[in-house]
């Protein structure tokens, strides 16, 4: 066992102990000086932590002390009552303290204890309740708050994690410093019954068992009490303004004292004002001139030194500025930070800052985090930090999405106005300014506030920019989110995964695939939509099928049949028959012969006219269902698949392309046409 649990199981030991064995005097009297050290050393360290988690064990203090106290207490009576003679601590206290006298005494005790009740207990009670109901009510806002600095850059996933454990560690703190107040109150409850009870049964002890007289037993006994009395209330009261001093100081990281003075007498003209009016006082009243006159003086010195230090600081702050400027510019230019290449920004003109400020208002950022937790369940992937930056070279109204630093995509949003989009039976036409959708750039009307109402009780799909914004990055995000997926987040979900199943792991990475080889199937999963949370059922097929084939196109495919389930709740609705397009068998038969294999993979060698017809055919079919308002599948056989998706993918970007495998028995399906070439 460590020094220190020894320690302190020895104090908690040494607190029984003490209310069973009777102690001597010379005993108690170690006891009270530690008792009253170690109130002083929680004193002080309350006095001067930088914030209040240093002493995040005070509330267990609180009780440790409490106890070893009233164990003092319990000792000290049993020697008032038995022999007389408590030690020189407790006589020294009633002697010296007190004034010799047990008036004195009694009153300079009820004043402590009333002070300690009324005075600070009670305040230290009311702020550790108030500040244990504030901290857990504005913990949601702290966590969105971290999310929001995380998303932005302005913090490391680290710094992310130390902010919500201290947020957590704070909450902790404040609810236990609520209930262990009550601890401080009821000793010194308990040391105000110990006081009355020790005082009758000493006079009765000092008339029954030595024969004096009831004054001369009062005077004796009631001293040693009142002793008894206030080496116990002393170091109560110290721990009890410790308390206070915690749970008001909050979580200012400074040192106490310095930014106390500081704020006190760190302004020249108060420090004029109070030394005037001291003089004026002095001078003009019978009180004793040469004290307040004197005092005022002081303080006008004082005044006049604390504003010639602030201009110092001031010119020493200057200088410093000027010199790290200059040095600044004299340091050649730090080219490292200029080859970071972000996954997502999203850059926006200074009309659209209000959006992405919370203090404007703006929850831009908020809706940031809801589309990374939105993708990550959606698809299984973690996507990257999307920075926010705004950019005056752009339009005010005007935004642009880049993927790895190159544009992608922009809009154009006005601001405090409304896009209404038609969803295709709205008959009643709403006046406002014509515009296309950005993200799937379908016609629209902006529309201002006041023609919100109007627009859906009609029928319009109504939505603010905020949403618009949101929307056309979670589609931007979604149609590169392979890209995006890099090898560390492929070596990150492996590490999730081997917590659970190192066994499968193990076997899987890197015996039989490495990671780039896994990371190749997932992101061709993930371009065609495919989620990849289910990681286990994935890398069960991987080490099923990666001995007989490194293939990662093939191994793709075999991954998509065992995922069939999903895949067939994606696209084709229980209880419903799906409209599909199917293959000629003599398609298929083509591009099958048209299929090279090399080192490199396989690759399709199809004569480009025949390659023109089936794009023919397939635009065709397609237009049949988007004519009838539903998504273009085409079911294809099971070794025709990934041949057929490749060779479509740069006519037809939307195009889903299934097969039979990959498809539940239980889906019920129509062929409404056929890709012939």
């Amino acid at each position: 066992m460590k020094k220190a649990d020894v320690g302190v199981a020895m104090y908690l030991l040494a607190a029984v102990i003490f209310f069973i064995i009777p102690i001597p005097n010379y005993l108690l009297d170690v006891m009270l000086a530690i008792n009253i050290a170690i109130a002083l050393v929680i004193l002080f360290n309350s006095l001067f932590v930088k914030e209040v988690l240093e002493m995040s064990f005070f509330p267990t203090l609180l009780l440790f002390t409490t106890i070893f106290r009233i164990s003092l207490n319990v000792s000290s009576t049993r020697l008032i009552l038995s022999s007389g003679d408590p030690g020189n601590v407790v006589e020294t206290f009633g002697q010296f303290v007190g004034g010799g006298d047990l008036i004195i005494g009694t009153i300079v005790f009820i004043v402590l204890i009333l002070i300690q009740f009324i005075v600070i207990n009670k305040g230290s009670e009311r702020v550790a309740e108030v500040s244990a109901r504030f901290t857990l009510d504005a913990m949601p806002g702290k966590q969105m708050a971290i999310d929001a600095d995380l998303n932005t850059g302005a913090i490391t996933e680290k710094e992310a994690r130390e902010r919500r454990n201290k947020i957590q560690e704070e909450s902790a703190f404040f609810g236990s410093m609520d209930g262990a107040t009550k601890y401080v109150k009821g000793d010194a409850t308990a040391g105000l019954i110990i006081t009355a009870i020790n005082i009758i049964g000493g006079t009765v002890m000092g008339m029954t068992r030595q024969g004096l007289p009831v004054m001369d037993a009062l005077q004796q006994y009631g001293i040693l009490t009142i002793g008894d009395g206030l080496c116990s209330q002393i170091p109560s009261l110290l721990i009890s303004l410790s308390t206070g001093i915690l749970v008001t100081k909050a979580s200012k990281e400074a040192d106490f004292g310095t930014v106390l003075v500081k704020q006190l007498f760190g302004i020249p003209k108060v420090l004029y004002l109070v030394g005037a009016t001291l003089i004026f006082l002095g001078v003009t009243t019978p009180l004793k001139w040469y004290l307040f006159v004197g005092l005022g003086a002081l303080f006008i010195v004082s005044g006049r030194q604390m504003q010639k230090s602030i201009s110092m600081e001031a010119i020493e702050d200057e200088v410093n500025e000027d010199e790290a400027d200059a040095e600044e510019i004299r340091k050649p230019e730090n080219v490292v930070s200029l080859l970071q290449v972000d996954p997502i920004e999203l850059e926006f003109g200074y009309g659209i800052i209000p959006l992405a400020d919370v203090n404007q208002g703006g929850d831009l950022l908020d809706r940031v985090v809801m589309i990374r937790r939105q993708i990550a369940l959606e698809l299984g992937t973690v996507v990257p930090i999307i920075r926010l930056r705004d950019n005056i070279q752009l339009n005010p109204n005007q935004y642009i999405i880049k993927i790895k630093g190159i544009q992608v995509t922009e809009g154009e949003i006005l601001f405090d106005h409304y896009m209404a989009m038609n969803p295709g039976y709205v008959e009643e036409e709403i006046t406002g300014i014509p515009t296309f959708e950005p993200s799937f750039h379908l016609p629209a009307i902006w529309i201002t506030e006041g023609q919100r109402e109007k627009a859906e009780s009609l029928g319009y799909t109504v939505v603010d920019s905020p949403s618009i914004i949101a929307t056309h990055l979670t589609e931007v995000i979604r149609s590169h989110i392979a890209e995006l997926l890099t090898r560390q987040d492929v070596q990150n979900l492996v590490d999730n995964l081997k917590e659970n199943n190192p066994a499968l792991v193990e076997e899987l990475v890197p015996k039989l695939l490495g990671l780039g080889e896994i990371q190749k199937v997932l992101q061709n999963l993930l371009s065609e939509g495919i989620s990849i949370r289910d990681l286990l059922t994935i890398f069960e097929t991987l080490a099923d099928h990666a001995a007989t084939s490194r293939d990662t196109d093939v191994l793709t495919e075999y991954v998509r049949q065992s995922l069939k389930r999903a895949i067939s709740s994606k696209y084709f609705p229980a209880n419903e028959t799906t409209s599909v397009i199917t293959l000629d068998p003599k398609v298929e038969q083509d591009i099958m012969a048209s299929v090279k294999q090399t080192e490199q993979g396989a690759y399709l060698t199809l004569d480009p006219e025949r390659t023109k017809a089936i794009m023919a055919s397939v635009e065709t079919e397609v237009a049949k269902l988007e004519s009838l308002g539903k998504n273009p599948i085409i079911i294809t056989s099971p070794i025709v698949r990934m041949y057929f998706k490749k060779l479509t993918e740069d006519y037809f970007k939307d195009l889903i392309v299934v097969s039979y495998n990959e498809v539940e028995s239980n889906v019920e399906l129509q062929s409404v046409g056929m890709v012939t070439g």
